[in-house]
């Protein structure tokens, strides 16, 4: 890909040595002699990067950098002075720009520069491209908390679009934080029953005394503190869906009440006489085995095939992984709302990272590091020492660990990166733990844009 940059000064020398050194590096250049043409440039051209003078006759550096950070907010502008005070430099980052250089110019700095401002706007770019691929995943599906584009997620669609119709008992197994209540907020929002009640119950917060009353309701005066009447949340789930999460967890007087309600279609209340009709579709979850449950006596085997007509398996993250960078991309646009932030990517290492993590606590842990990670990021960059402790302090390096699938020049990459951050930035050292030549090191370096990282040692 090459990138387009517009140099803009007065001085037609200056103008035309930047774009010359420039377009050694491999730019394409666009070159203005102020302001107003510059803008024109910018409606004609597709420009990644602004070099501008400050001072300029016409529209200033500074007028030209307020409207291009209003129109083109992705564009990265660098300022040039020769008149370079504190001043002009906190008020040319203050009106956005990326950064500030005096003159003359230090042609090797600017090139730097360049690199870092350019890629920088990639990972914007790159985000937004993200962004959009989440929303078109969710007007495609018609729900909007699913997200997921691995073979294993697209296979839970289709089965959703599928099943949610139906009137089916659907069992949704998997890890605890794998996304189980999101999947069934799916099959209730595209069922025939989304206009009618959705009543969540989770089974592990209740103890065995609450259950029973909680689900099926009780009688005035059934037991003791039952001063009136109260319906259970099969009775306020008539017509709609019952969502029972962590199902394995409920004793074995309850399961033969939910056995009945799934056979019969009715109840009673706890205390009650009246059988109570109820046209209620239960989805119910659980993290646990049930076949092994059933095998130690804890969990009926009716109940489980009641249940069990259709099964959801959701796989844990760290078998679907080509879908955190579009959680991520979703949850930085959540979290940076939602805490009035302009968070615009993420860099590198730390979504090299998040993708070598294993997240034991899958999705949810992942959305918890986002938020984390929004909340303590300074720029507007999610870097890797904004990502939580487990991920950024990774003693083994496992952030750069070579995956299946990368091309020979990415892991000679990385290969030469963590022997440079083993090594310290120590040339020599790294050169012949590689075994090859120290200029050889430096063209490597120089070809995979690791110079800056490297470039103080």
């Amino acid at each position: 890909m090459t990138f387009n940059i517009l140099v803009v000064d007065d001085e037609m020398n200056i103008r035309v040595g930047l774009g010359k050194s420039l377009e050694m590096d491999g730019y394409s250049i666009f070159l203005a002699e102020d302001g107003n043409e510059a803008m024109k440039v910018m409606l004609k051209a597709d420009i990644d990067l602004v070099i501008s003078d400050l001072r300029m006759p016409g529209m200033s550096g500074e007028e030209l950098l307020k409207k291009i950070s209003s129109s083109y907010p992705t564009v990265p502008v660098i300022i040039l002075t020769g008149h370079g005070t504190v001043e002009n430099a906190v008020n040319a980052m203050r009106d956005g720009a990326y950064d500030f250089m005096t003159k003359p110019v230090n042609l090797d700095r600017l090139s730097l520069l360049v690199k870092r401002a350019l890629s920088s706007r990639e990972l914007v770019l790159q985000h937004r491209a993200l962004k959009e691929e989440v929303e078109k995943l969710e007007r495609k599906r018609n729900y909007s908390n699913i997200i997921g584009k691995s073979a294993q997620m697209q296979r839970i669609s289709e089965l959703l679009a599928q099943v949610a119709p139906s009137k089916a008992s659907v069992l949704i197994t998997g890890e605890s934080g794998v996304g189980k209540e999101l999947v069934a907020d799916a099959l209730h929002q595209l069922s025939g029953r989304s206009d009618h009640p959705f009543i969540k119950v989770h089974c592990a917060a209740l103890s065995e005394s609450l259950l029973e009353s909680e689900l099926f309701g009780h009688e005035k005066g059934a037991f003791t503190g039952a001063v009136g009447m109260k319906k259970g949340r099969f009775e306020l789930a008539d017509k709609g869906t019952i969502f029972l999460d962590e199902i394995g967890e409920i004793n074995q007087s309850v399961q033969i009440k939910i056995l009945r309600v799934l056979q019969e279609k009715a109840f009673e209340r706890v205390g009650g006489e009246r059988t109570i009709d109820t046209d209620v579709r239960i989805v119910a979850a659980t993290n646990r085995d049930l076949k092994k449950e059933i095998e130690k006596g804890n969990f009926r085997e009716d109940l489980f095939y009641r249940l069990n007509v259709v099964n959801i398996h959701i796989p844990p993250l760290r078998e679907r992984k080509e879908d955190i960078q579009l959680l991520t991309a979703s949850f930085l646009n959540e979290f940076s709302e939602e805490n009035g932030k302009s968070i615009e990517g993420i860099d590198p290492k730390a979504a090299m990272a998040l993708y070598n993590y294993t997240w034991p606590g899958n999705v949810r842990e992942l959305r918890n590091c986002i938020e984390s990670a929004v909340v303590l990021c300074k720029k507007h960059i999610i870097s890797l020492e904004d990502l939580p402790p487990a991920l950024a302090d990774d003693p083994e390096g496992n952030y750069m660990k070579i995956q299946m699938g990368v091309s020979l020049a990415e892991a000679e990459k990385i290969i030469i990166r963590n022997t440079l951050n083993q090594e310290k930035g120590n040339k020599s050292r790294a050169a012949e733990i590689l075994g090859i030549g120290r200029k050889t090191l430096h063209r490597k370096i120089h070809d995979y844009g690791l110079e800056e990282e490297f470039l103080r040692h």
